[in-house]
């Protein structure tokens, strides 16, 4: 693997596994550091916030969203998120990861401008060490 990915992002409200994928990624020195947001609202805030002074460790290379969260889903967080990612001038990776196994959600989410792929929770050590490897 080359150089560590500087920063991660982890949008869940679920904190059972939250803790869970951040003690994976400690553990495994995937990355050097890690954002975590409740909802989209927050990351949306986030996001939008660092547009104006954008700085390039403040931009997570690797996103992973849940889309079942309160205030603001995923969807909606993608949506509102993908007209403003090119203004970072990063590539940023976005990985779905959700607990639906509905087809219509898998299909939509991988037929999206800016989605990586779609993981079906819980996420394991391997598939996260392969996005991590890839990236």
């Amino acid at each position: 693997m080359g150089d560590k990915i500087g920063l991660a992002c982890i949008i869940d409200d679920d904190s059972v596994y939250v803790n869970l994928v951040k003690r994976i990624i400690e553990a495994k020195q995937l990355c050097k550091n890690l954002l975590v947001f409740e909802n989209g609202k927050e990351a949306l805030s986030y996001f939008e916030a660092i547009l104006t002074n954008v700085s390039e460790e403040n931009i997570p290379e690797i996103i992973f969203l849940d889309l079942n969260m309160p205030v603001m889903d995923g969807w909606e967080f993608l949506e509102k998120f993908i007209s403003i990612k090119n203004n970072f001038g990063k590539v940023i990776t976005l990985y779905i990861v959700s607990s639906s196994i509905n087809p219509l959600d898998i299909t939509k989410a991988k037929n999206m401008k800016g989605v990586k792929d779609y993981l079906i929770k819980p996420v394991t050590i391997e598939d996260l060490e392969s996005i991590f490897s890839i990236v």
